[in-house]
């Protein structure tokens, strides 16, 4: 590792501690990958890489692709707490966030009880069945760490990382998420279907019904760090710029899309790309960001923000093959 002295810890403290924290994301990693086979480069590592960085995912795939799985596997490496919100058509806000209750306990009082969303880890399952209403319940949990209810507002746990897990939405009884939502979401990864060696594995492990989740490697104190870490990261004024030429690109009207955008990506975007990617070039052992680094993650970050249009949509070109006009 290489890296400037800073006005907080010198540069040999920032590596010691890197050098300390690395090799227990490496064994998360690892966990992970003895309980979900699926991708490591296309599915866990941009998922850890997102948990480290506090921004949230989005995994999206049809039923049965273990998607559940692979959310509780993480948690369970991340340690602290750990909570699921299973979501359906009747879930209402406040099963949420929580609800104040009466209590008679030498005098009636209300109390407020905290709803799943007060958890270091938060699985939002089948993200797309819950009714437009519920899912704005969420909107400031994700992007201020809050909850207002109950006549106050309350700090969540810290870290706090959502993931949600949705169905395609052409699927019977979902809900499309507004936009309002999609932007929150860091990274979409899609979590597709295994190969057939892949699958051999799969049946062969699972079908005995036991389920073995990775040991919890790290500790919130310890993602606190590693985030903190990751600050410290360089990102140069030329990667910045390009970030911000991208985002412009994805904007209706641009001229490098010929009007096949319909909705753009959003300043969040940028913010969240820098983050995750700082959060990778620190994991690859470095204390500044590559050109490899954000162009990794440019489909993951935009895929699920930038809304194409029906011409798009008829000529069959999808953000991947956008991102590769814009990333010059």
């Amino acid at each position: 590792m290489s890296r400037e002295s800073t006005g907080g810890r010198s540069a040999a403290q920032l590596e010691e501690r890197a050098t300390a924290l690395l090799p227990r994301v490496e064994a998360l990693l690892a966990g992970l990958a003895g309980c979900y086979h699926g991708s490591r480069d296309e599915l866990l590592v941009p998922l850890v890489q997102a948990g480290l960085a506090g921004t949230h995912v989005l995994l999206e795939g049809i039923p049965g692709l273990g998607k559940t799985l692979l959310a509780r596997a993480l948690a369970a490496g991340f340690g602290g707490t750990f909570s699921r919100i299973q979501c359906t058509p009747d879930l209402m806000p406040s099963d949420v966030t929580g609800t104040e209750i009466l209590e008679d306990a030498g005098g009636l009082s209300f109390r407020f009880r905290e709803g799943p969303i007060f958890a270091n880890v938060v699985l939002a399952d089948e993200i797309n069945r819950a009714t437009p209403k519920t899912q704005s319940a969420l909107l400031e949990a994700m992007q201020e760490g809050q909850v207002s209810a109950g006549g106050a507002t309350r700090p969540l746990p810290q870290p706090f990382f959502l993931i949600g897990t949705q169905n395609p939405v052409e699927m019977e009884g979902t809900f499309p998420l507004p936009e309002a939502q999609l932007d929150r979401f860091g990274l979409e990864l899609d979590v597709a279907y295994p190969e057939l060696d892949t699958l051999r594995v799969i049946l062969d492990e699972k079908s005995s019904g036991d389920e073995q989740l990775p040991a919890a490697v790290l500790d919130p104190a310890s993602i606190l760090e590693l985030r903190a870490l990751s600050h410290e990261v360089i990102v140069g004024p030329h990667l910045r710029d390009l970030v911000a030429q991208v985002l412009m690109a994805t904007q209706p009207g641009h001229p490098s899309h010929e009007g096949l955008v319909k909705l753009g990506a959003s300043p969040r975007a940028g913010i969240a790309w820098l983050r995750v990617a700082r959060v990778r070039a620190l994991m690859a052992g470095r204390f500044h960001v590559t050109r490899e680094d954000l162009e990794e993650l440019g489909t993951f970050v935009l895929g699920h923000r930038v809304l194409l249009g029906y011409e798009a949509r008829a000529r069959q070109i999808d953000v991947a093959q956008l991102f590769r006009r814009w990333w010059v």
